[in-house]
């Protein structure tokens, strides 16, 4: 007899309970003292916690389904089916904090998932096809202006910091800005001007106080008044000049130092903006600020990147559900996944039967049944094969 009740009383007399060993599948028997009934008790919401907590360690985890529970990687499948669509999210608490990394990831299904981080935890998160200003904005947008953001100055979060975060200083990575440099100069410069402006980029990340800071402007300064006219100095078409590929037909004049004018304006703008150096602001001191984004790259992004690779060949819905829970789990405040379980869950609505549609009986004009007319059968038996 199945499902005793949790008061321990008897179903069938109302008597009292007592222990009786264990079923072949290891749950406890009770039996009654009055009349002798036998029955095990049953807990659906235990076990769908376990279920709920073994998929949700397998799924951030490296290890493999069968290995999850004792039962076949099939039947943990088969269980923990429902699980999929227990959708975890960071509940906003409207906290402001001094400083929060952005960055965002990309699938190979074509989604990008934005991240917010404050402290090494994740505190928001967005779904989008490609970084642009309507999906930073969307996320901005769910978190208060936090005192200073460190970003990687991708597509669209420039425009999207003016309008949702106008009053946070923003502190650009500076590995992000040498990569960009490197682009455009190679790591090995054959110019002086070329020379002299890596070597500029490359001490970008030696900085450690504000006076090496305002030494380096001062550097960059005098690169320009001794190189400046380089990035001013433009090629016009006639019939002997070799146009570069990357030269529209209709141009009719051209940068002659493209990429080392295109790396000089980075910093100059940069520099502009006074977003080089907002880490070294003596005024912001006692907040920590980083300089780069490597919390959220190595931290956060360089894991995900390797539970997606562990648990490869997972469909894109798989992996958002999987990038979700490893960003829940390690925020900052989080509940217990079986905190998140809803009846809609594991009883989701199926879908009205369909009936059965009338098919005209009478010959069939087209099959795809073998006849041996057409030379289509099953054969069978030695066909002379050695």
């Amino acid at each position: 007899m199945k499902g005793a009740r949790r008061s321990g009383k008897c179903v069938v007399c109302g008597g009292r309970l007592k222990r009786n060993g264990t079923t072949s599948a290891g749950r406890t028997r009770w039996r009654c003292a009055s009349c002798g009934a036998s029955s095990t008790r049953s807990r659906p919401d235990v076990t769908r916690r376990g279920q709920l907590e073994a998929f949700v360690a397998w799924l951030t985890g490296t290890g493999c389904q069968h290995d999850t529970t004792p039962a076949s990687a099939r039947s943990f499948r088969r269980q923990s089916a429902w699980c999929w669509r227990v959708e975890p999210s960071i509940a906003v608490t409207g906290e402001v904090y001094d400083c929060v990394q952005l960055d965002g990831i990309y699938l190979s299904g074509g989604w990008c998932c934005l991240i917010a981080i404050t402290r090494g935890h994740p505190i928001a998160w967005q779904w989008c096809d490609q970084e642009k200003k309507v999906v930073w904005a969307a996320l901005m947008n769910t978190l208060p202006a936090p005192r200073v953001v460190v970003t990687d100055g991708g597509r669209g979060i420039h425009a999207a910091l003016g309008e949702c975060w106008a009053t946070t200083r923003v502190q650009r990575c500076l590995v992000h800005v040498q990569r960009n440099m490197r682009t455009y100069l190679t790591s090995k410069p054959r110019t002086d001007a070329g020379k002299a402006l890596w070597a500029l980029g490359k001490q970008l990340t030696r900085l450690p106080e504000p006076d090496d800071a305002a030494k380096w402007l001062v550097g960059l300064n005098a690169w320009h008044e001794l190189y400046g006219h380089l990035t001013r100095q433009r090629t016009y078409r006639s019939d002997d000049t070799l146009a570069p590929s990357w030269v529209k037909p209709t141009q009719t004049w051209w940068y002659t130092h493209a990429n080392l004018r295109k790396a000089y304006r980075l910093l100059q703008r940069l520099a502009r903006e006074q977003t080089l150096f907002t880490y070294l602001d003596p005024d912001l001191a006692d907040l920590q600020i980083a300089s780069t984004t490597n919390w959220i790259e190595g931290g956060i992004n360089a894991q995900l990147r390797r539970l997606l690779a562990t648990h490869r060949g997972m469909t894109c819905e798989h992996q958002r559900r999987a990038i979700e829970w490893y960003l829940y789990l390690h925020s900052e405040h989080h509940k217990a996944p079986a905190k998140l379980i809803n009846p809609e869950h594991y009883t989701p609505n199926t879908p009205r039967h369909r009936e059965p549609r009338n098919e005209p009986i009478g010959p069939v004009e087209y099959d795809i049944h073998p006849t041996a007319e057409e030379g289509l059968w099953a054969r069978k038996g030695w066909a002379g094969r050695p």
